[in-house]
């Protein structure tokens, strides 16, 4: 279960928003608490509630940004509206907002539930409700509600993430990160965070006596490559981008890619896509997770990028040149920060134990590939100055 704080307002433009998805039947508002006299009323406008906030807010002059506007999702249909409501009710007393006026609306026009919750973060002393290390209390708060013992769960997860094959540490990292983990290198020991804070460790020992083990599977390279030839003339390799809609459906950056092909891989045959890009470019190269054989591999294990993503009809033209897999440092972006990122169009997940984003990992590069072109051009460049 995720738990987003959406970013500060100044307005409480968060009423407008919701209630605009009732209006649509997108959206069901399921509790409206502690607005006073105002409750008595009926047939109240959105513009009630916003006056209402507004003026308790008006109560601190040093509050620029009063709006509190969260989030709070599970994966699929597993928590109904009423549960999500019961969740969304016991996170805000957590979080000091229990005796706070609140919206809970209740968002169904996603693959996975969401309830919406609209506050203000000054209350009726004119207060601001302590927001110190808010996202990091906003999980703790969550789990203890739903009962999630996070030592627990990261024990499972990097239990998991050790019983693929892999063979680099940045798949190693990929296959934690990708459930919202962040990992750091220090002394020989992967320091793994969660929640804003560290969860647990493993060595970098263990991730290698892995690597070490890793023996890949030609016969089922050879199986896939035989599946991608079968199905792509019913399923389109061509790449496309996957926006992140922003609230009132305003366009944003691409978030991550994908295709026919590598969703039908996915549901089908439990082989997870991730391709690897930045800013909006098309991606250029990819990585290969069989979940139902728990491997991963570099995608040119399987084919050239050019080649798994070209239509059936440009198969001939395609050259044999190495894809790049796997970003630089330089252009690495942290992971967490993408599996955290929450619009109202919340991100469906796989059944899969990864669920199926884009990822951009850092220190598994081909040195022939990357390292060897960088190094052709320095000394080209230094000839040329000459």
């Amino acid at each position: 279960m995720i738990v987003k704080i959406l970013p500060p307002s100044a307005t409480f433009k968060g009423v407008r928003y919701n209630t605009n998805k009732v209006d649509k039947d997108k959206g069901e508002l399921m509790k409206v608490a502690n607005f006073g006299a105002l409750q008595a009323l009926q047939n109240l406008r959105p513009k009630d509630y916003v006056n209402y906030l507004e003026a308790q807010s008006a109560a601190s002059k040093r509050t620029k940004y009063p709006q509190l506007h969260s989030v709070i999702s599970c994966k699929g249909r597993s928590h109904s509206k009423q549960e999500l409501t019961a969740i969304a009710e016991q996170w805000l007393k957590g979080m000091g907002y229990g005796e706070q006026p609140y919206l809970l609306v209740f968002h169904k026009d996603t693959a996975n539930n969401h309830i919406h919750i609209v506050s203000t973060r000054v209350d009726r002393e004119g207060k601001k409700i302590n927001d110190s290390f808010e996202k990091i209390r906003a999980y703790e708060v969550l789990n203890r509600i739903v009962g999630v013992d996070e030592k627990q769960e990261i024990d499972k997860n990097i239990e998991k993430a050790l019983s693929y094959g892999f063979s680099t540490r940045a798949q190693f990292m990929m296959l934690l990160e990708a459930r919202g983990y962040s990992l750091k290198l220090s002394d020989g020991v992967y320091q793994i965070s969660h929640y804003g804070k560290r969860q647990g460790a493993v060595s970098l020992e263990q991730v290698d006596a892995k690597i070490s083990t890793f023996d890949k599977d030609i016969s089922r390279l050879a199986q896939l490559r035989a599946v991608f030839a079968k199905y792509r003339s019913q399923y389109d390799p061509a790449v496309v981008h996957v926006p992140a809609p922003l609230p009132g459906n305003r366009p944003s950056a691409p978030s991550g890619y994908t295709s026919a092909m590598a969703q039908m891989l996915s549901g089908k045959f439990g082989v997870q896509i991730i391709f690897h890009g930045k800013d909006g470019k098309p991606p250029y190269g990819y990585t290969v997770i069989d979940h139902s054989r728990k491997m991963v591999y570099k995608g040119k294990d399987l084919m050239p990028l050019a080649e798994f993503i070209a239509p059936s009809q440009d198969i001939s033209e395609i050259s044999d040149k190495a894809d790049r897999t796997e970003p630089t440092e330089k252009e690495r972006k942290p992971l967490q920060e993408e599996t955290a990122t929450y619009t109202d169009h919340v991100q469906g997940t796989s059944e899969q134990w990864m669920p199926n984003i884009q990822i951009d990992i850092a220190d598994d590069i081909d040195d022939e590939a990357i390292h060897g072109r960088n190094r052709r051009r320095k000394r080209k460049a230094r000839t040329n100055t000459r």
